[in-house]
């Protein structure tokens, strides 16, 4: 396997010298592309900011990252946009749906700010739909839909580019036990498709999911170990 995330001594300090909050700490690791990664830690521990600047949403202080052998210092901000267009796809707990807008149009919008032409993108959602399953729900606005499906749409829309790599923060957190396990199933599906997935889960049955948990706590890698 060849490396897709590579970080050395990462840090992440908020605020100026009066008022400062470390939120990563010297994490270091490596992520093989088709990895399966959940992680984990106490409220406070640098879990979504360690996935937001992987994510490239958010850059580090400190330390270095590599995403697919390039150093992210290097990359403009054109750059990166495009790699996350590109290369990239999130889950948020949130769903952040567009309300009372369908599922098909919700699906495309990732597509709307990419180089691919307007008349693929319906077929290239409709792919997508039809991975979590709910092409019976396609003309639905998102506010019609049960959280669950919500949840769903919301993966569809992260798959429409086809990303190498898919990042999940708490997707489950607002679904009952059933929904969540089904939402795992599909993500799980994926990542044996090929898709490398990193999942932020305070969830132990989420994330023995998983075949690889990363613990972090005040800001610290505390554990990396695979599970399976």
């Amino acid at each position: 396997m060849s490396k897709l995330i590579e970080t050395k001594h990462l840090g992440r300090v908020y605020g100026d010298d009066g008022v400062r909050t470390v939120a990563l700490d010297d994490v270091s690791i490596e992520i093989d592309k088709g990895e399966f990664v959940a992680v984990m830690g106490p409220s406070g521990s640098g879990k979504s900011t360690l996935l937001h600047i992987l994510a490239l949403l958010d850059k580090q202080t400190s330390g270095s990252y590599k995403f697919d052998g390039k150093t992210i210092s290097s990359y403009s901000e054109d750059e990166m946009a495009r790699v996350r267009n590109e290369k990239v796809g999130f889950v948020f707990q949130a769903f952040n749906l567009l309300p009372r807008t369908t599922v098909l149009d919700n699906v495309e919008l990732p597509l709307l700010y990419s180089d691919i032409p307007e008349h693929k993108w319906k077929d290239m959602a409709l792919r997508a739909i039809k991975i979590v399953d709910l092409e019976h729900r396609l003309d639905h606005e998102s506010n019609q839909l049960s959280g669950g499906e919500k949840q769903r749409v919301a993966i569809a829309r992260a798959l429409v580019n086809n990303p190498e790599i898919i990042f999940a923060d708490e997707p489950t957190g607002n679904l009952d036990t059933k929904a969540s396990h089904d939402l795992m199933k599909i993500i799980n599906a994926l990542n044996k498709e090929g898709h490398t997935v990193i999942v932020i889960t305070h969830e132990e049955e989420i994330a023995d999911y998983a075949r690889r948990i990363i613990r972090l706590r005040d800001g610290k890698l505390e554990e990396d170990r695979r599970t399976k």
